[in-house]
């Protein structure tokens, strides 16, 4: 027969096991990072993700970048924890305003190197009103010009949150954008 005092014990052994799992078991060293530091990778099976191993850009577009854990020293940063660093100078002067509808390409990741989104990836660009994406987008986009590809570390608070809805990315969200248009 179940002892009630065992069954607790083993109930709470089974949810601390899970949570472990869910969370990605990650280590002191890759959760050592912060912001204006450089991280290392990831050691073992979780290091194994598709993604530039070295300090220079992958020729291929849709891969992580080698600085997707977060953001280099060289980052500029806002009050509000959005850190970006210009990857191409854009052409134009103009800024989009908050109200206006931009055209972009980009592409997403996770600080684990997953992607998550990308229009290069579907082959069309994306267009949408700045004042219908997460924040983070919102205030980044707004300090680009036309022709601009800039790489963008978003923080938890201005995307989807540490626990978003189901489907979106949680934490940390990497991007680079390239503004192609204002409307």
């Amino acid at each position: 027969m179940w002892h009630p005092a065992r069954m607790k014990t083993r109930l709470w052994t089974i949810c601390i096991a899970a949570l472990l799992v869910l969370a990605g078991c990650r280590t002191s060293e890759e959760l050592a990072w912060a912001p204006g530091t450089e991280p290392k990778p990831p050691s073992g099976p979780a290091g194994d993700l598709p993604r530039a191993t070295s300090g220079a850009p992958s020729d291929d577009p849709l891969a992580a970048p080698p600085d997707v854990y977060g953001p280099p020293v060289d980052a500029e940063v806002t009050p509000s924890g959005l850190a970006s660093r210009v990857l191409r100078p854009g052409t134009g002067s103009r800024h989009p305003r908050r109200s206006d509808t931009v055209v972009v390409h980009y592409t997403g990741w996770t600080t684990d190197g997953t992607r998550f989104d990308s229009s290069v990836a579907r082959g069309e660009p994306a267009v949408f009103p700045l004042s219908g994406v997460i924040a983070g987008w919102t205030e980044g986009v707004q300090l680009m010009v036309v022709g601009e590809k800039r790489r963008f570390w978003i923080p938890a608070e201005l995307a989807y949150g540490n626990s978003p809805r189901p489907g979106a990315p949680a934490g940390m969200l990497v991007f680079d954008v390239e503004l192609l248009g204002i409307r």
